[in-house]
């Protein structure tokens, strides 16, 4: 009688390579495009989603501190923000006050329903990774975004 014997597959996780700047990259450009192809469902861009995701999730804000906002994280001039949040307003999912901004109650439904289905994406993405991986993870991308932010000040001094 012969018996065979079954090993777990390897995963690509399992020999990954160390992170560095194209594994990250990568992995960026990965969840980016999955996020990008929901919003085009929906008839809206990235810059969309990230300008009216503090004012959903979070509430009114002063413009200006929006601008800055979203200016420092997408790195894109101050300009480019206000497009964005004329091109918001123009769909109804964003409002101004004197000199605040905030999302209309269409902007938090539309904001509720990409986040609901991001969110099933997201967790078959990350399923199964421990969660000693996830905290480690999020320990080297918070020092690698702090350093590169501290690399770009530099460079533009």
């Amino acid at each position: 009688m012969t018996t065979t014997t079954t090993t777990a597959p390897t995963t690509t996780y399992n020999s990954a390579p160390p992170a560095g700047p194209r594994v990250i990259a990568l992995a960026h450009y990965a969840g980016r495009a999955v996020l990008e192809h929901v919003l085009a469902r929906h008839g809206a861009t990235f810059q969309q989603q990230i300008t009216l995701r503090p004012l959903a999730a979070e509430g009114p804000l002063e413009r200006e501190e929006l601008v800055g906002q979203i200016a420092g994280a997408l790195k894109v001039d101050a300009a480019e923000v206000e497009g964005v949040i004329a091109e918001l307003i123009a769909k109804g999912l964003v409002a101004t006050e004197a000199t605040g901004v905030h999302a209309t109650d269409a902007g938090r439904a539309f904001h509720a329903e990409v986040s609901s289905e991001t969110a099933v994406i997201s967790a078959r993405i990350y399923a199964g990774i421990p969660a000693e991986d996830l905290a480690a993870a999020g320990r080297v991308l918070a020092l690698v975004a702090e350093r590169a932010n501290a690399e770009l000040a530099a460079l533009a001094a």
